[in-house]
């Protein structure tokens, strides 16, 4: 099976609302953060649960755990070739509702135009 690219999502400011959460983490949140992107690179669509799990509306989350804290990365699919990472938090019990609506608005925007809301790989 091909290897998923793994793509950020970039507002039109150029912002890149992922970066900007996972520079803040600690160096061994941001290791297996890594860890789960590169999982996704390796299995996009066949990636489940424990590691990937469906929310709604097309937004999947990745899960990783440090010493009890949940760290969630938001992503939706482009095609079968793409995922584009929209955004990470720091869950308690479960996603908000606004986190995967924000994850929808986008998806959406993405869609209208990919090139202009892609960062580079990760």
């Amino acid at each position: 099976m091909p290897k998923t690219n793994v793509l950020l999502y970039r507002e039109s400011d150029g912002a890149v609302p992922f970066l900007d959460w996972f520079e803040g983490l600690t160096e061994k949140a941001q290791d297996k953060c890594r860890l789960r992107l590169e999982r996704l690179r390796e299995l996009g669509h066949e990636l489940r649960r424990p590691e990937a799990d469906y929310l709604r509306d097309g937004v999947h989350e990745l899960r990783t755990n440090v010493h009890g804290v949940q760290y969630r990365i938001l992503y939706f699919f482009h095609g079968r070739e793409g995922a584009v990472v929209s955004h990470g938090i720091i869950k308690e019990r479960e996603v908000p509702a606004r986190e995967i609506d924000l994850a929808v608005a986008r998806w959406k925007k993405f869609q209208s135009d990919p090139g202009r809301f892609t960062q580079q790989e990760f």
